[in-house]
């Protein structure tokens, strides 16, 4: 006969590799994941270039739109699946209940002086700067669209969630 855990499906669930929460290390601005880090920019600046430079580039709208729209898709599985785990850890799931009602469950890291000590600064102040400038730079270029009446421009415009991650479409 099997033995049922009482615990539920959210409570105190591991976020990182063992071997990654044995270890005691002082809490540095050393970048611990720069693959991580470097993707988590990589796919926001890259959206923006593509908009500032897709009129000297190509002069096809669509060209330009379904690429910022892949690359906005592709920052959003990254934040969501790789670089909030690594670099801050954070994750977040839709769960859907018996009665058919969506619930989105938000989990962090919980603050052990363990834990803590392996948190760098610098990935955070990354992860955030990311989260935080790329979104004003978005909000900045729909008013400078609609002042300039290209209304064309403003498909292109992520929407922002409640949680900070920009994307292109709402699913």
């Amino acid at each position: 006969m099997l033995q049922q855990d009482s615990n539920d499906d959210t409570e105190d669930v591991s976020l990182f590799d063992a071997e990654e929460e044995t270890t005691n290390r002082p809490k540095k601005s050393k970048i611990r994941h720069p693959v991580a880090s470097f993707f988590h920019l990589f796919f926001r600046v890259s959206a923006i270039m593509v908009y500032l430079l897709c009129e000297l580039l190509s002069s096809s709208f669509i060209a330009c739109m379904v690429t910022i729209i892949l690359l906005l898709s592709c920052d959003f599985w990254a934040v969501k699946n790789v670089t909030g785990r690594l670099m801050v850890g954070l994750r977040w799931w839709n769960h859907t209940d018996e009665v058919g009602k969506s619930h989105w469950v938000f989990e962090s890291r919980k603050a052990t002086p363990q834990e803590n000590k392996t948190v760098s600064e610098a990935e955070s102040r990354i992860f955030g700067l990311g989260l935080i400038a790329c979104p004003v730079l978005w909000v900045i270029f729909a008013f400078s669209a609609l002042l300039s009446f290209r209304v064309k421009w403003l498909a292109t415009q992520p929407r922002v969630l409640r949680n900070g991650t920009s994307v292109a479409m709402e699913q």
